[in-house]
């Protein structure tokens, strides 16, 4: 009996969690984010620009990473690092601006809102981060 009743709750979290995902594909597909309205649209938006950013910002970092061996090339082994750096700099980065986020979330802790304001906020940080690496891209080699 403890069996099937396990077997049943199991059941109806995965149909539940298939439900909520079919819920959400559907939501992505249709909402207008030049012209959102509901809480569920506007988050999606908000998920929506922090995914743009941030597949910019990985195609940056390989930009940026380049130019860091390229100028690690040609520098004295004594003054090499420049690829290292900017590794672990970005590898720091990416927990802060998590933790960051997480914390403007506190905002609206528990509400329908709390995580537009994370993403929002994931995509306004992964931006400067853009500009910030963009910089440094252009500013290498001159």
């Amino acid at each position: 009996m403890a069996k099937v009743k396990a077997v049943q709750a199991a059941a109806a979290v995965f149909l539940a969690t298939l439900a909520t995902g079919t819920a959400q594909a559907q939501a992505q597909e249709i909402a207008d984010c030049s012209n959102a309205m509901s809480q569920s649209e506007m988050t999606q938006c908000a998920h929506d620009d922090w995914q743009k950013a941030d597949a910019e910002l990985n195609a940056l970092y390989k930009k940026a990473m380049a130019k860091m061996r390229e100028a690690d090339d040609y520098l004295p082994d004594y003054l090499k690092g420049a690829a290292d750096t900017l590794r672990d700099a970005q590898r720091a980065w990416i927990p802060y601006r998590d933790k960051a986020c997480e914390s403007y979330g506190f905002m609206a802790r528990g509400g329908t809102m709390e995580p537009m304001l994370v993403y929002g906020c994931q995509a306004d940080l992964t931006n400067q981060r853009i500009k910030e690496l963009k910089d440094l891209v252009e500013g290498l080699g001159n």
